[in-house]
């Protein structure tokens, strides 16, 4: 029996970056898979960071976390999203993961005392994890996403993997670069030129782009094709025109309608399989359809840093939101409020009054927090209804444990290692990491068991028993102090299995129309098609606040 090729697809990058090659990525695997195919994604970052666990969510944007625990750049989100699948770790690939990875095999003797080198042993230790992601995915074809723009040192070493998988099997590897065509407010015309010069760059790593996804304000004209296909050496039905669009969830219709899977399959020599995309362009119609608002407020603590950072450094938040609004037939209209501003001002508490919802994502760190405890705080006495998310999960309890059971000093140890109430505690096996200044990889992370209780906001809407859900942190609700907080009117409507861990808070529908927290992040289990149960709960709160 003669072993099926598997087919690679890499994504690069050229001119700048920003100009929505995650996208791309994740909308080629879209079309594929809707022809089909099994298909992966995988995401290669050229960080010296071995995760993105440590990173600045201001400048890199949001951490995501996957099943396994493996904190991960915010493009495993959109593939997860798009493609409405689970997918390990081994799918994200950074510089440092690379290196680790060969110095300890060079330690453990495993490449029998060869010198090691960057040249060929990086590349292919990058080839051997690509591989690896295939068969584990059982994929038929893997979508490679190259982090960075052609021409930049820290991703040569990435090209080379690419470009050696390439000459070992031309027929099962494509290229697809994403170019930028500016159109200068002051010309008026659209420019190919950078697009020409990051295809050359290209070819100086020994790279020929197969496909060109043209990215700009404006569809692509005849004209513009044409002088690409001449001076990059691709064929102008290879040449598709990605312009702006409404929602990001239009690009693989779009893509479609310019025939791009046709090329890739053609490209790869894969026979045509029917498409059916009729769930997610039944989504798209949804997304644009004219609808009620629903106005949502988030309160984080990432709003100061510039504008960029609000798409960011919140993104599932923001697209957990979105689809639930979308299955309630409802446009959300999403404000971002720096928890900062609540502070000193009590007029600016009043403004709160004029959102259907509020939501307190995760965060780190004493900055903005008392801010956020007078968010929740108006929140629950003004019965808006609240969803608290890690971080907003534990505030939720200490603002409680303060203004309702009494506990006045309860802190976390997070903001004060000295406080006499330390309602929010390190957990017992994160305070060897803490106190080795070991931060990298080491909190609670990755998917956990949840027991729900019967009759609570958060079973109804679950409708299960038990769920699992993805966590990243370090610190949780106080064991000491549960019994307490219950006796004053809190529920812990989900726990651990052993119930040592408090998972979800709320308040019972006879006192509040909807005041939840959750320990873990929900965010990274919604899907455009799978909307996640307590977002919808919450946006049906907020719906039913809204119409009032």
């Amino acid at each position: 029996m003669i072993k099926k090729a598997r087919k690679y697809i890499f994504v690069v990058g050229g001119v700048l970056s920003g100009v929505g090659k995650g996208i791309t990525t994740s909308s080629i695997a879209k079309i594929l898979q809707s022809r089909g195919f099994k298909v992966t994604c995988a995401k290669i970052d050229p960080y010296i960071n071995v995760d993105a666990g440590t990173m600045n969510p201001t400048e890199h944007g949001e951490v995501f976390v996957l099943d396994d625990g493996y904190e991960t750049d915010q493009d495993m989100g959109n593939y997860e999203r798009f493609l409405d699948v689970t997918l390990p770790s081994i799918n994200y690939i950074t510089t440092g993961r690379v290196y680790q990875s060969v110095i300890d095999k060079e330690r453990a003797l495993k490449y029998k005392g060869k010198c090691v080198e960057v040249v060929p042993h990086i590349p292919l230790e990058v080839i051997e994890r690509l591989e690896k992601a295939t068969r584990k995915a059982g994929a038929e074809i893997t979508v490679v996403e190259v982090g960075g723009t052609v021409g930049e040192y820290q991703n040569i070493l990435f090209l080379e993997a690419a470009r050696m998988m390439k000459i070992n099997n031309p027929g099962d590897v494509a290229f697809v670069m994403v170019g930028f065509l500016p159109v200068p407010s002051k010309l008026g015309e659209m420019k190919t030129k950078p697009t020409q010069y990051a295809v050359r760059t290209l070819n100086s790593a020994g790279i020929q782009p197969d496909i060109i996804v043209a990215r700009s304000g404006y569809p692509l004209d005849k004209k513009r094709k044409e002088k690409l296909s001449t001076f990059c050496n691709v064929r102008t039905e290879d040449i598709i025109s990605a312009p702006d669009l409404d929602s990001i969830y239009d690009i693989p219709v779009n893509f479609i309608r310019d025939k791009l899977d046709q090329r890739l399959l053609s490209t790869l020599d894969l026979k045509s399989r029917k498409t059916n995309l009729q769930d997610w362009r039944t989504f798209g119609r949804k997304v644009k359809a004219k609808k009620r608002p629903v106005n949502i407020a988030i309160v984080g603590k990432y709003f100061d840093s510039g504008d960029f950072v609000l798409s960011d450094a919140y993104i599932s938040v923001i697209e957990a939101l979105k689809y639930s609004a979308y299955a309630q037939n409802r446009e959300p209209v999403l404000t971002w409020l720096n928890s900062k501003n609540f502070e000193d001002d009590k007029k600016v508490l009043d403004t709160l009054k004029e959102y259907d919802g509020i939501l307190v994502p995760g965060g780190f760190g004493s900055s903005g927090v008392e801010g956020k405890m007078k968010v929740i705080k108006y929140a629950r006495e003004n019965k808006i209804p609240y969803l608290g998310l890690c971080y907003g999960m534990q505030l939720a309890v200490l603002e409680f444990a303060r203004n309702v059971v009494g506990l006045r000093s309860a802190s976390t140890r997070e903001i004060d290692t000295k406080a006499k109430h330390l309602v929010i505690d390190v957990m017992a096996d994160q305070e060897e990491a803490l106190d080795g200044d070991n931060y990298g990889g080491t909190m609670r992370l990755g998917a956990y068991p949840c027991v729900l209780k019967r009759g609570s906001i958060a079973h109804q809407a679950y409708d299960r028993n038990r769920v699992k859900e993805r966590h990243r942190h370090r610190y949780e609700v106080n064991e000491e102090y549960v019994e307490r907080l219950e006796e004053a009117g809190l529920i812990f409507s989900g726990k651990s299995p052993d119930g040592s861990l408090m998972e979800i808070m709320e308040l019972p529908l006879s006192e509040h129309p909807f005041f939840v927290g959750t320990q873990f992040h929900p965010e990274f289990l919604a899907h455009p098609l799978n909307p996640h149960p307590l977002f919808t709960a919450f946006i049906k709160a907020a719906k039913k606040r809204g119409s009032k």
